[in-house]
């Protein structure tokens, strides 16, 4: 839990019915709106620096369809070894640190691609806001279709703070449908100002779990940026790439990327974007388009300009430098 590249640690308030990314490769999916809040944390158990954490904003009562699940889809490459949907499906064993201020039977679930298939688990918090280390053994699914070596979902990985009788499902075995947690298992978001930490997940081959496997921070941001990478500057009007103005209202510009992405992805401004020619004045970018041009492992991709005005505001055929204006930047994902 120690990338934030979208917050840079500041409190999210997810919106009802959709998947809202947070901390790198971990999204929270919440039926409702405005029923709790994540944000990186600095509380986490010895070796570790951060956490994961969710703070219910009410004491809300789940409906029978509600789900609020954190949760990692895991890629086809980085799973397909597991051979699940087959007779020669692996064990896998997940482990992480936990805490909450509330104690109890806590569930969670792995899901497929499809969301045909699930299999709950539960856990037990003994101990009220204090860190606890768990882990769960899971026999593969030798059943239903799961992604192999793709770029697609291989198996999603998550934990509920909270879920309808209709999202929950029998603990510790495989059953087809779409459930996200345990029958029974404690809903944070039925206490106001409860809270959640999760850090130090580990999900890996075998029926042990291992100790956790630290890599280093380069290494790990990386494996990130193949999802979601952030691009600010500090220097204002700061050239870093250049365009090509193929009319006087759109322009094509060249965007390097930090490593190859796991898809072509989509492309949005933070802030301050600007087209500079020389002597041909400066333009705001109201959008990076479509991409013109991706190799999909490359380096770099290719995506359309639009400058704020949509008169004759470029000029035609000409080159102009790609330019921040003091803090400005832009984002792209590739997030499965």
């Amino acid at each position: 839990m120690v990338f934030d590249q979208r917050n840079a640690g500041a409190s999210v308030t997810p919106a009802g019915s959709a998947n809202t990314y947070t901390l790198d490769r971990y999204g929270i999916y919440c039926s409702q709106s405005s029923k709790l809040t994540v944000q990186q944390s600095t509380t986490a158990p010895t070796g570790f620096t951060n956490s994961y954490l969710v703070t219910s904003s009410s004491a809300y009562s789940v409906t029978s369809s509600d789900e609020f699940n954190i949760t990692q889809p895991i890629e086809g490459f980085n799973f397909s070894d597991m051979a699940w949907g087959t007779a020669n499906a692996q064990t896998i064993t997940l482990s992480f640190w936990v805490r909450s201020s509330l104690t109890g039977t806590f569930g969670g679930a792995l899901r497929n691609s499809s969301l045909a298939r699930n299999y709950p688990f539960s856990y037990t918090i003994s101990t009220a806001n204090t860190f606890e280390y768990k882990t769960i053994t899971i026999a593969g699914d030798t059943s239903g279709t799961w992604v192999g070596a793709t770029n697609g979902i291989g198996v999603y990985v998550g934990f509920s703070v909270g879920a309808g009788s209709s999202a929950s499902g029998t603990a510790g075995a495989w059953a087809a449908g779409n459930k996200i947690s345990a029958t029974g298992a404690v809903s944070v978001v039925g206490t106001n100002g409860a809270t959640f930490y999760i850090t130090g997940v580990q999900l890996e081959a075998g029926t042990t779990a291992s100790p956790f496997e630290y890599r280093q921070y380069g290494t790990e941001l990386g494996l990130c940026q193949r999802y979601f990478q952030r691009n600010t500057f500090d220097n204002s009007d700061y050239p870093f790439s250049s365009a090509y103005a193929y009319t006087t209202n759109t322009a094509a510009g060249y965007l390097p990327l930090a490593v190859p992405m796991r898809a072509t992805p989509t492309v949005a401004i933070v802030t301050n974007m600007a087209l500079n020619g020389f002597g041909l004045g400066s333009q705001t970018l109201s959008s990076f388009g479509s991409i013109f041009y991706s190799n999909g492992i490359g380096s770099s991709i290719v995506v359309f300009c639009n400058p704020t005005s949509t008169t004759s505001s470029l000029t035609a055929n000409q080159v102009y430098a790609l330019v921040n204006r003091g803090g400005g930047g832009y984002t792209l994902s590739a997030e499965l």
